[in-house]
């Protein structure tokens, strides 16, 4: 099994992440209009967790592109603000980024950096390393959990 290219990978995670700041923006109206706050948690989590796979795909795409680090860092902040995934991953479509078939296995190894290696070791084992960023987001997901909401930190 070969691993999606990152141009499909950065546009499905993109997507994901727009609709699931809706569903969270959606489940906040609920709780604030005082109709229920029942659909907040699952909003929250699922929110949560896709945020945190976007951010890894994302620094996954920048390695791999070898985009400058404003592009990068413009990459994870469009995940912070309400549906802004999309339009910066269509803004990348459009200059041709990120591309359709990984760049880093194709380089020279004495041309590739520590990161692009690791981006390569990846690639190279798709099931175990799937299952890997997985264990590693359900486990940074775990641990903010139990740090509670953003607005109770520090107090």
């Amino acid at each position: 099994m070969s691993a999606p290219g990152p141009r499909t990978l950065f546009r499905l995670a993109a997507g994901a992440e727009m609709v699931t700041w809706a569903l969270l923006l959606a489940a906040m109206a609920l709780k604030y209009s005082g109709t229920t706050d029942a659909l907040m948690a699952a909003a929250g989590g699922v929110h949560g967790f896709v945020f945190l796979c976007y951010a890894l795909i994302t620094v996954a795409v920048w390695i791999d592109g070898r985009w400058s680090a404003g592009r990068g860092l413009a990459g994870l902040a469009s995940s912070v603000v309400p549906f802004m995934t999309v339009p910066f991953e269509r803004s990348a479509a459009r200059r041709g980024e990120p591309a359709e078939s990984w760049r880093a296995p194709a380089r020279a190894e004495h041309e590739r950096t520590a990161p692009e290696r690791l981006v390569v070791a990846v690639l190279r084992h798709p099931l175990v390393s799937a299952l890997a960023a997985v264990v590693l987001v359900a486990l940074v997901f775990t641990l903010l959990l139990n740090a509670g909401p953003p607005t109770e930190w520090g107090r």
